[in-house]
């Protein structure tokens, strides 16, 4: 018999989201009736992108390459937020989907961060595409998903979809469209393996706070789209051989003020600006991550820049009132994190502040739902902070009704690779026995 695995990443789903989960129709099914990891130690930091990469590597932040969402520019620090890690060619260790081929698996992607471009393992992609990604294809959104790898048979499927839904990355419409893809791949295709990443849930926690009356509705939309990819697999024909594997990436935190650190290094001589605000030169910047950041320095290698960096932060986190309470040298986050990479230090939020990367005053800033680091609820914090994530297996690969306490999210990987019975390569985690058949 054929196997199938199908994977849907909730972003933001936190372990209490279970309770109501399982009163509906569709995620109740796989709640009531799976193995259930209660409660799931993701990486740090604990932003999107960085996860999904380790959701099919096994490999922190470190070893993925992907340590933010976003790419930090040396040459011009200010405006990379709209340059974000989203191409499979940047994860720097094997894939789940690469495992998957090599078993000569078909797999199929609908939205999930960090597989752009992947068309040499992903048969039907459907891009994640961001806002940016649209530019100069505002009358032709088709393209911009050419662009992106959509081969020309799951076009007619993205046009559809387009023609729904629109194709602006606005929710819950961008949850519509990728369900929408899902099924319909499942329907015509039955791939072996298929991601999927619907985000509202993680929206309305940005937008409205972590436990606010809004989560039942995001939860109810989540339901319906889960639904409809049941139903495909009905339709398939597939469903006694499919496995499903319901997790997420973060949880989050209440936010109560957003701080730029790079206003306070401009007071220290460590950032210059011109007369207009605007970056003239740089000792060391500060790019956010959420509720963390990371410290760059333009010459890494200046041991008394260095040092002088660290004095100034050290002391502002002692202080107590820049929303930072820790700051990790790059050795510390690899030793206590596995996250490593070109940047020198990692400030740590106070527990109710989010960081921005602008370097005029005011230095403190309100809550602003445009931008995900900015909204009433965020992440990027160390995974011991906040409600945590949790992970369900239902389908004939895991023992209905088991019970883990807890999991490293590095164990993932290896458990779904366990499941579609493939080799995966480079995992740092190894597989949940206890919830696999």
């Amino acid at each position: 018999m054929s196997k199938h695995l199908i994977v849907i990443s909730v972003d933001a789903m936190v372990y209490e989201d279970l309770c109501y989960g399982k009163t509906l129709p569709h995620l109740g099914r796989i709640i009531n009736g799976g193995a259930i990891v209660e409660k799931v130690r993701t990486i740090y930091p604990s932003l999107t992108h960085p996860v999904h990469a380790t959701l099919i590597t096994g490999r922190a932040a470190g070893g993925t390459g992907i340590v933010n969402n976003s790419i930090f520019d040396k040459k011009c620090p200010i405006g990379g937020a709209d340059t974000w890690y989203n191409n499979l060619e940047q994860i720097d260790c094997d894939t789940l989907l690469h495992a998957a081929k090599r078993a000569d698996f078909t797999t199929a992607v609908s939205s999930w961060p960090v597989t752009n471009g992947g068309n040499a393992v992903i048969d039907y992609l459907i891009p994640c595409a961001l806002n940016v990604d649209f530019f100069g294809y505002e009358d032709d959104p088709l393209g911009a998903y050419r662009a992106l790898g959509a081969q020309e048979y799951v076009i007619d499927i993205i046009a559809e979809a387009v023609k729904r839904f629109g194709w602006r990355n606005k929710h819950p419409e961008v949850d519509d469209f990728q369900a929408f893809c899902s099924a319909e791949i499942i329907k015509r295709y039955k791939p072996n393996l298929l991601l999927t990443h619907p985000s509202y849930l993680d929206d309305i926690r940005h937008k409205y706070g972590v436990f606010s009356s809004n989560i039942k509705e995001a939860l109810d939309k989540t339901d319906e789209w889960v639904g409809m990819i049941m139903d495909a697999v009905e339709e398939a024909g597939i469903a006694d051989s499919t496995d499903y594997v319901l997790l997420s990436d973060h949880g989050q935190i209440e936010i109560k003020r957003t701080i730029s650190p790079n206003v306070y290094l401009c007071d220290a001589g460590l950032i210059e600006t011109n007369r207009d605000g605007s970056l003239k030169d740089y000792t060391a910047f500060v790019k956010s991550a959420g509720a963390s950041a990371h410290v760059y320095l333009k010459d890494k290698n200046d041991t008394e820049a260095c040092e002088r960096v660290y004095s100034r932060l050290c002391h502002m986190a002692k202080e107590g009132i820049y929303g930072f309470s820790e700051v990790l040298t790059a050795d510390e986050a690899r030793e206590r994190y596995s996250l490593y990479g070109e940047f020198s230090f990692v400030l740590e939020t106070d527990g109710y502040t989010s960081f921005g990367e602008w370097l005029t005053r005011p230095a403190v800033r309100p809550h602003d739902t445009s931008d995900y680091r900015f909204g009433r609820g965020t992440h990027g914090h160390m995974p011991e902070k906040g409600p945590q994530p949790t992970l369900v297996g239902y389908g004939p690969s895991f023992v209905p009704g088991a019970r883990v306490k807890y999991a490293e999210i590095t164990s993932h990987a290896p458990t779904l690779a366990s499941a579609l019975g493939v080799e995966l390569r480079d995992a740092d985690g190894l597989p949940i026995k206890e919830i696999l058949a």
